[in-house]
């Protein structure tokens, strides 16, 4: 085990800026437990668990831990992952363009935005989070990642903790066939575009920025702008990634900055629902996806017309 110190910013929101790193509260790659962040990944040199820990309520810094061959790698990242690479330079005068945003950077002023490095393990998620509710897709990745555990011979997760899991190997999934996914709840489409990145994985990783990142995944068939985004402001750190293409932000965006129920109008359709928020994201530039996530954090959310997606399965498929 090697271990790494990390001064932290006043007001820093330790829980509020590695909650998008994991995944529900039994999230089988990342997991909060008594205070402390667990995170299971796959590095350039190996498998490799972070622990990141305050020593003590209030602690001015972050202890930084890391376990397996890729030990080094994740200690060397741990400031980008812990947010503490987030630059906020301009963002206060951007915020003040609107007095909820104004406020909202305020008050959640140590809220930062992570990047982890690691493409195809937050692109794994993302995919299976298309277009089904948060429920499926959660069933759909921890049940995908237990299987390719057991798969792989139950290669355990570096360090003292068992609540983790290594993430699926690539090489591995690319030789999955689709139908092996239904059982988990993953229909044909999103199971192709699995394997499909999981074949140029290794070609994801390589890439430099979030500009990059962004031109090869949105060449890979079934990975569109939402899902690139979603990719790249975690993985990057990107604050100007806007999840184009989600079915609530847009409202949510437009509720919060304008006042209107709906983007676009109730009887709009989802690219002018979007054009309206790109609108009004416009003063922003440079932070419209931090923009988004403070609106998200702070729990603001459009009204609702109707009813909520029913929940589907495709396993008896």
């Amino acid at each position: 085990m090697s271990t790494r110190r990390l001064p932290l910013p006043e007001r820093y929101d330790f829980a509020g800026t590695i909650g998008p790193l994991v995944m529900g509260h039994h999230d089988p790659c990342a997991r909060i437990a008594d205070g402390t962040f667990w995170w299971a990944t796959r590095t350039p040199d190996g498998p490799a668990t972070l622990r990141l820990h305050r020593t003590r309520p209030g602690s001015p810094e972050l202890v930084a831990a890391g376990y397996g061959p890729g030990a080094g790698w994740v200690l060397d990242r741990a400031d980008a992952i812990a947010g503490l690479r987030d630059e906020l330079n301009g963002f206060t005068d951007l915020a003040a363009a609107h007095p909820v945003v104004a406020r909202l950077a305020r008050v959640h002023s140590g809220l930062r935005l992570v990047a982890t490095g690691r493409i195809f393990q937050r692109l794994l998620r993302a995919v299976f989070e298309q277009k089904v509710t948060g429920k499926e897709a959660y069933r759909a990745y921890a049940a995908t990642v237990r299987h390719f555990h057991v798969q792989g011979g139950r290669e355990p997760a570096p360090g003292p903790f068992a609540g983790v899991l290594l993430p699926p190997d690539p090489a591995a999934m690319a030789a999955t066939p689709y139908w092996a996914f239904h059982p988990f709840g993953v229909e044909q489409r999103r199971a192709d575009t699995v394997c499909r990145a999981a074949a140029l994985a290794a070609r994801l990783e390589e890439c430099a920025d979030s500009a990059e990142a962004t031109r090869r995944l949105t060449a890979i068939s079934g990975v569109g702008p939402w899902t690139a985004a979603e990719v790249v402001r975690t993985v990057f750190g990107d604050p100007d990634a806007v999840s184009v293409g989600d079915y609530h932000i847009p409202h949510m965006v437009a509720w919060v900055l304008a006042g209107e129920a709906r983007a676009g109008g109730r009887s709009g359709t989802s690219a002018e629902a979007d054009r309206r928020m790109l609108e009004l994201l416009e003063p922003f530039r440079g932070h419209r996806g931090r923009v988004c996530t403070l609106l998200e954090s702070a729990g603001l959310a459009a009204p609702r017309f109707g009813p909520r997606m029913p929940m589907r399965s495709f396993a008896r498929f």
